[in-house]
């Protein structure tokens, strides 16, 4: 198990939690620098002192990839995700754990209140959640931050303080000082920590239909989800909006699904045109069928190593002789599969499913039949996807 340590009060006092404990598997400290502030680099030597006293390895990440526009916060949390879910794959840990705390949890309730989120939203951070390949789990959801610090002071652990904790252009900042105003009214961290529990539980009941739902209508084909477009019209629409959304999420591996407004719109489109696009997929209706499949474009220019995820999702394992990578098929790659009209699957799916090649030579195309001696499959099924996004 890996723990994610940034130095401050809440992940060091995961980390003491964590290395303290009696039993159980190994513990590895991962911290980012995200390059923004000077004494990001010495806060993440700190951390790995800290865990040289511990007995705890440690690992430290460079990101980079900060271009001065969009949603600063947005872009390092999800580049801190990529960076330690690629390495704890690498080192074969498929669980990291996260100090959010219960005021964490209060403040994205809000957040996301303001932008009128439903259930999913308001249900928050879940406990545990899958994603790039790697739990993440949240054990201090139920945990006060007062009281972490507390543990810290009663051991003598001193810990860093980030000042973009108490820099009002960011909205986490605006929010956490909305909350001490909201206090005297009654709402408070514990109230609002206690209804994104509640939510939570709707949103596992909602989760559950949604899966049995999907055991009845849908199939999963070659990567592609394919779905009884008379059935999912006959669900209840949040069951049927539920299903589309977590095929669309499960084919193109996006960290959040499209907006209400561009579903909406997708679906229009669909009324009086045979295919359309959203986020990476490619939406087909025929014959009273929906299939959803990747987009050629959304992984023209993906490559892998054989033995790692490509596009997130698949792997392929063959006789491998050296210098093999995975990549799209392609429109070049289907024309040196004359039989691939015999594997019953669409010409549009066969240009997005991955495929063996050396430099510009095609070693093997699995799912257009080229190369029998070589697999490709999907590392998680569809609909286990729709119970623990």
């Amino acid at each position: 198990m890996a723990v994610a340590v940034s130095g401050g009060g809440d992940s060091l006092a995961l980390l003491l939690a964590a290395a303290a404990r009696p039993s159980g598997p190994p513990v590895l400290a991962v911290t980012v620098d995200h390059g923004l502030r000077p004494e990001a680099a010495d806060e993440a030597r700190s951390v790995a002192a800290i865990c040289a006293r511990l007995g705890v390895p440690h690992s430290t990440l460079v990101w980079q990839g900060w271009d001065g526009r969009g949603n600063l916060q947005d872009a390092a949390r999800r580049a801190r995700m990529r960076l330690i879910a690629d390495w704890a794959l690498a080192r074969g840990i498929d669980r990291v754990a996260l100090a959010h705390t219960r005021d964490d949890q209060a403040e994205t309730v809000l957040m996301r209140l303001a932008r009128g989120a439903g259930v999913d939203g308001l249900a928050a951070m879940a406990t545990e959640r899958q994603a790039l390949g790697v739990a993440w789990l949240r054990p201090f959801l139920d945990i006060p931050r007062a009281d972490l610090r507390a543990f810290l002071t009663e051991r003598g652990q001193s810990w860093a303080e980030d000042p973009s904790n108490d820099d009002p252009r960011f909205d986490r900042v605006r929010v956490r000082q909305a909350l001490a105003l909201l206090a005297p009214l009654g709402i408070g961290a514990e109230g609002l920590a206690a209804t994104a529990a509640r939510l939570g539980s709707a949103r596992a009941a909602l989760d559950a239909c949604t899966a049995e739902a999907a055991a009845r209508i849908a199939v999963e084909e070659a990567g592609d989800v394919v779905l009884d477009e008379a059935a999912r019209a006959a669900l209840p629409a949040e069951i049927g909006r539920r299903l589309l959304l977590g095929a669309l999420a499960w084919v193109s591996g996006a960290d959040y699904p499209p907006r209400a407004e561009a579903l909406a719109a997708t679906l229009a489109r669909l009324e009086t045109a045979p295919r359309t696009t959203l986020q990476g997929c490619l939406l087909i209706r025929e014959a009273g069928l929906l299939r959803i499949g990747r987009e050629l474009a959304a992984v023209a220019g993906l490559s892998a190593p054989i033995g790692t995820l490509w596009d997130g999702r698949w792997r392929l394992a063959g006789p491998a002789t050296g210098g093999e990578e995975i990549r799209a098929l392609g429109e070049a790659g289907l024309a040196l599969c004359p039989d691939w009209r015999a594997t019953g699957l669409p010409r549009s799916s066969l240009l997005a499913s991955p495929a063996v090649w050396r430099g510009g030579t095609l070693v093997a195309a699995p799912l257009a039949g080229h190369g029998t001696d070589w697999s490709a499959t999907v590392n998680r099924p569809f609909r286990t996807r729709l119970l623990s996004h």
